[in-house]
């Protein structure tokens, strides 16, 4: 899949999410309502990272971390769609501004 895949897919499970709050809570989430839920998701990203490391105890192993990353890469997908941004071009541009910044940082450190 690639990046316009995976949000069309992510899009999909927030109209369903929509569906089901209107259903259960007659409200469907905000943006702040999804930022707040991805917050709550990197902290349990945290706590399985903590434990994958084995400075935490947490139920779950390898399968639980799986899932909470994709919950965290859900959130971000949903975030770009509802603040209208193109994740793909974005990502593209701040990776190469990214590299271009430590290329230079390594002109006056250069590897051992």
């Amino acid at each position: 899949m690639d990046i316009q895949e995976l949000q069309t897919r992510a899009i999909a499970i927030h109209d369903l999410y929509d569906v089901l709050n209107l259903a259960e809570r007659g409200r469907t989430w905000t943006r702040e309502d999804f930022m707040l839920g991805f917050v709550g998701d990197v902290g349990d990203l945290a706590k399985l990272v903590m434990a994958a490391e084995g400075t935490r105890s947490m139920p779950g192993g390898r399968a639980a971390l799986e899932h909470e990353l994709a919950d965290c890469l859900w959130s971000v997908l949903i975030l770009a769609h509802r603040y209208e941004i193109d994740l793909e071009t974005v990502f593209t541009k701040t990776m190469g501004e990214l590299e271009e910044t430590v290329q230079a940082r390594l002109v006056n450190h250069p590897p051992a």
